[in-house]
């Protein structure tokens, strides 16, 4: 049954002047439903299909141990949220090729209709007796997969799978334009996972696609068929995986995908920042924007008001190279596990901007998780919910939050060795909640960070280490160092950066002894913005 307690997270997102409403979790309570993250899902009449994903938390760093057999998840999963019950099945009956793949982690995967299609995943092979990522698409008929879960049937005539080595990849997205499909990014990963890169100790290769490709499936219901018609290369702004790729409308009204964020730059082990677009001729990086929260992929609810002519996209937790603390924007280059619930919208000229709203998720969540949306609204496109059709003076069950890492400290992967995360089992209502006045003080949630991008490196360093920073204005860069408790360290005028890339050392050895703790901020401030970033002292 439901919890009593409502989750509130009041999330007052601005829309236009018409759409006065707030988002709002709630728990439910499914007896025995376990944890799971990177999973894929389809629905049908009310029920939901789980499968694939980790049992596990975040992948740990040894390599005897990352993305070991004993967390892939060898069950298929049905769920019906408003009754509160959960069936399941083992996946042995099935052929090995089809149970290896299905149990991966990171699987792509799109519902078309009856048919779920699953490409590509990456886990550990008893086949090869390695870590692979999958060459594979699946085909699963969805709703006799259910009635047969359900029914306690034989599960094994609603698969079929084909191979197509254009399908090895992991941790990319498979999205939808008119009736083209794009698998955007990821890579293929073959062989154990090593921190140390494949010429320490375990070898491996990974290779992104750096790529987004462009196909049809010819699909009888007994012969797939492939249709590769185009595949768009970008080795630099198309290198991304593990990333939020959505279907989009476009101010002039056209179909779209959006790539937002992703990791990791070609010359930097830290995300994206910008976002491209992809229509059905072109893709291009999207001027003038910057997102600075939940880079990793997260569950995200697409929403279109289209007698604004707004398109929206709300992102729940996940992991970030940017946070607020205390109303101010923080650089992390850890990249850490972040509870913030953020909205990139567009608005009628097709400007974009970020908004943080005032609430979070209700702890480190997001990471892995997925929003399923409700089927029973009116949709525009591509299951983007329709803002113009929601009856706007009741509660509306926009969909559902189920699983994702759930991580008990923001930065937890220079010592995770498998206890600081697990996969989280909880499952959301998402509520969208009328209300009857619009607070102005949802537009001063927006962060107008962009242009400075500065880095500090090396971080953890002994005192002495080097800011860089590339500042779009001419106004002079006051730089301010804080230690842990809020007392000033350091300060002094950086000189003005005219629209270039600058380099300036910095040594506090002097100083480190009134640190009060192995960790300070930096603060880079002018007369409009400031930008902080947290460093850590080391012995």
């Amino acid at each position: 049954m439901k919890k009593l307690i409502l989750l509130l997270l009041h999330c007052q997102l601005l829309m236009s002047q018409s759409s006065n409403f707030d988002i709002q979790l709630r728990p439910l309570q499914i007896p025995t439903l376990g944890g799971i993250q990177s999973y894929a899902y389809a629905q049908n009449n009310g029920y939901i299909l789980i499968i694939g994903g980790r049992l596990d938390g975040l992948h740990r760093r040894q390599p005897f141990a990352a993305f070991d057999q004993a967390g892939h998840n060898t069950q298929i999963v049905v769920i019906h949220p408003t009754t509160y019950q959960k069936w399941s099945v083992s996946m042995n009956s099935l052929p090995v090729s089809m149970q290896e793949q299905l149990s991966s982690t990171n699987m792509q995967f799109h519902q078309e209709g009856n048919y779920l299609y699953i490409l590509g995943g990456y886990g550990f092979s008893a086949t090869i007796n390695n870590h692979t990522t999958y060459p594979n698409l699946t085909a699963i008929q969805v709703p006799d997969l259910i009635q047969a879960i359900i029914s306690n049937q034989n599960i094994n005539p609603f698969f079929r799978q084909i191979t197509d080595t254009q399908f090895q990849v992991t941790g990319g997205r498979l999205r939808k334009i008119y009736n083209n499909y794009y698998l955007a990014g990821g890579h293929k990963f073959l062989g154990r996972y090593n921190p140390m890169g494949p010429n320490n100790g375990l070898g491996f290769i990974q290779e992104y696609t750096n790529a987004v490709k462009r196909f049809n499936i010819v699909d009888d219901g007994t012969n797939i068929q492939i249709q590769h018609i185009r595949t768009y290369i970008d080795t630099l702004q198309l290198h991304r995986r593990d990333f939020n790729v959505e279907s989009n409308i476009k101010a002039n009204g056209e179909e779209s995908i959006i790539l937002y964020s992703g990791v990791f730059q070609p010359n930097a082990n830290l995300p994206f920042l910008n976002a491209i677009e992809l229509d059905s001729t072109s893709h291009q990086a999207v001027s003038g924007f910057n997102q600075y929260y939940n880079h990793y992929h997260c569950p995200v609810i697409p929403i279109y008001h289209a007698n604004q002519n707004e398109m929206h996209h709300l992102f729940f937790g996940g992991i970030s190279q940017y946070y607020d603390s205390l109303g101010i924007l923080v650089q992390d280059n850890n990249v850490p596990f972040v509870s913030t619930i953020a909205r990139v919208s567009r608005d009628a000229s097709g400007n974009y901007a970020e908004y943080k709203l005032p609430n979070q998720m209700p702890s480190l969540l997001g990471a892995g998780a997925e929003f399923i949306p409700n089927k029973s609204l009116t949709t525009y496109s591509h299951d983007i919910i329709l803002y113009d059709s929601l009856n706007r003076q009741d509660t509306t069950l926009l969909g559902y939050i189920y699983g994702g890492i759930s991580s008990t400290a923001a930065n937890i992967f220079f010592l995770n060795d498998g206890t600081q995360s697990t996969a989280h089992n909880g499952f959301f209502e998402v509520l969208l909640i009328p209300r009857n006045q619009l607070s102005t003080e949802d537009e001063l949630n927006t962060y107008s960070a962009a242009n400075l991008e500065f880095i500090v490196y090396p971080n953890p360093n002994k005192g002495i280490f080097t800011i860089e920073y590339n500042q779009q204005s001419d106004e002079p860069l006051e730089l301010k160092l804080f230690s842990a408790d809020g007392k000033l360290i350091f300060s002094d005028i950086l000189p003005k950066s005219g629209f270039q890339k600058n380099k300036t050392e910095i040594d506090i050895r002097d100083k480190v002894d009134i640190i009060s703790s192995n960790t300070f901020y930096i603060q880079l401030i002018n007369k409009e913005n400031q930008w902080t970033q947290k460093i850590v002292l080391k012995s």
